[in-house]
């Protein structure tokens, strides 16, 4: 399998972290409780951002993304697209049957910048790219289905053995309170790891700083290289 193909990242667009920290919440406010089944709120990345999986409601096609700083619903053969300002606003656009608790009603104006909200789709697109082409290449390592849970925000895999201590999340962060920029993690589950491969700031596990990244020429072998190198890592301290 050849991995999808990204748009490079570019230089970190001033303002990203807010631009994050509002995307963040129309995922955990709108598009999340809005997919179906009811109790299902993994996303995924989708053109220009993420979304949910399209699903059958009504007798009709349904999804619920982000393009950018739009909100996107298809319902059938019928697309809307919105610049996003609230989540009110959002609800109104996704229509109020898709959320079995009550739409929300927030109305305050989120700060979302273009560029920034740009940025974070190529992101994800780059972490999409990457981590299905480590999902093929794993295939005997009993990969998960690549990710974004929407309380985190980051889109991740899981691979390796739990039995033999080896399996760790591989992930695609957009930052959190401890890192300002994006990061490329992995997190092996049994905490065991040390040594020079294994530096992350918070947690134990590998990071990859968003600005080292988008000064490669090669962002999708870079990212690839540090996923693969870990997990290499962890095979062998395990087969010891």
């Amino acid at each position: 399998m050849t991995a999808r193909t990204s748009e490079p990242l570019g230089p970190l667009v001033e303002g990203f972290a807010a631009t994050r920290e509002a995307l963040h919440l129309v995922a955990e406010q709108l598009v999340a409780p809005a997919r179906k089944p009811d109790n299902e709120i993994a996303l995924q990345a989708t053109p220009g951002g993420f979304g949910m999986p399209p699903f059958e409601w009504e007798g009709e096609k349904c999804q619920v993304r982000v393009d950018g700083a739009e909100l996107v619903v298809r319902r059938g053969d019928e697309e809307k697209r919105e610049r996003l300002t609230t989540i009110a606003a959002g609800a109104e656009l996704i229509g109020h049957d898709l959320f079995p608790g009550g739409a929300p009603t927030v109305a305050v104006q989120l700060e979302i910048d273009p560029a920034a909200a740009e940025q974070l789709g190529r992101w994800y697109a780059l972490a999409d790219a990457v981590l299905e082409q480590l999902r093929s290449d794993w295939s005997g390592d009993d990969p998960s289905e690549a990710n974004l849970w929407p309380e985190h925000f980051d889109l991740a895999i899981e691979a390796g053995s739990e039995k033999d201590g080896s399996r760790a999340n591989y992930g695609f962060s957009p930052g959190d309170a401890e890192h300002e920029e994006p990061y490329l993690y992995v997190g092996p589950w049994s905490g065991k790891a040390s040594g020079e491969l294994w530096q992350a700031k918070g947690f134990t596990g590998a990071e990859l700083d968003f600005s080292e990244l988008a000064a490669s020429v090669d962002q999708l072998s870079l990212a690839l290289d540090f996923c693969r190198t870990r997990k290499e890592a962890l095979d062998e301290m395990e087969s010891k």
